[in-house]
């Protein structure tokens, strides 16, 4: 058989190996993003003395100290990655510059932001951002804090915090967006200590899981192995 002859037998199952490859990859990354669904929640977030930081415990378990700054933003995202930001920066002598220091209290500025009303519940419109100096006893956890200075709070059977001040009037974490077959993911406002739930076992966003990294790698190895063989038979 001529060369001429044997690189166009060959060419023909190599296009045909390729396209079923394109095809495979793109269902395989496809079903990634399909889990990717959005909640509606209250975040919570630490000051770093210029930025805010999502914060890695949740308001019951965390106890600040004298001087900080802490955060909450109502807002519609799918996890910690592409939470909102509350829209004010933490400025600690700013928001309690008027609360004076007392003797067996500690002081820890808050941040209320309930958003906009893109992300509010149908048929409620979110208050305006506020801050407050809350003044607490030293041991007082970052939810002590809050309750001291922006009540009623309500929270659900999982502890998670479901309104601040009232708002929203009702709903807790709900989904709005997304896969409807997704997990709910473990709530920013409760950690997985608070909530029971392994660390572990939370969802990574919505992106290509290991196992389907590692099919589409092993579409790959299966179709080098199948270019090689053909190549020997030449």
């Amino acid at each position: 058989m001529s060369p001429a002859r044997a690189a166009a037998r060959l060419r023909v199952p190599l296009v045909s190996l390729l396209a079923a490859l394109v095809a495979a990859s793109a269902v395989l990354l496809g079903a990634g993003s399909a889990q990717a669904a959005g909640y509606r929640y209250w975040s919570f977030w630490e000051g770093n003395g210029k930025n805010w930081e999502y914060a890695t415990q949740g308001p019951s378990l965390l106890r600040p100290d004298d001087g900080t700054v802490q955060g909450f933003r109502f807002a519609v995202s799918e996890d910690s990655g592409d939470a909102d930001q509350p829209r004010r920066a933490p400025d600690f002598g700013a928001i309690c510059a008027d609360t004076p220091v007392e003797d067996g209290k500690k002081r820890v500025a808050l941040v209320i932001d309930p958003g906009t009303t893109t992300d509010a519940p149908d048929g409620e419109k979110p208050p305006a951002l506020r801050t407050a100096c809350a003044q607490v006893a030293p041991d007082a956890s970052s939810a002590e804090a809050l309750a001291a200075v922006a009540k009623p709070l309500r929270y659900d059977d999982s502890a998670m915090l479901c309104a601040i001040s009232g708002y929203p009037k009702t709903g807790c974490g709900e989904q709005v967006s997304g896969d409807s077959g997704s997990a709910k993911p473990s709530e920013p406002t409760r950690t997985a200590e608070e909530s029971g739930e392994d660390a572990d076992e939370e969802g990574d966003g919505g992106g290509p899981s290991v196992g389907l990294l590692v099919g589409i790698g092993a579409v790959l190895l299966l179709g080098i192995a199948a270019v090689v063989q053909a190549r020997r038979r030449r």
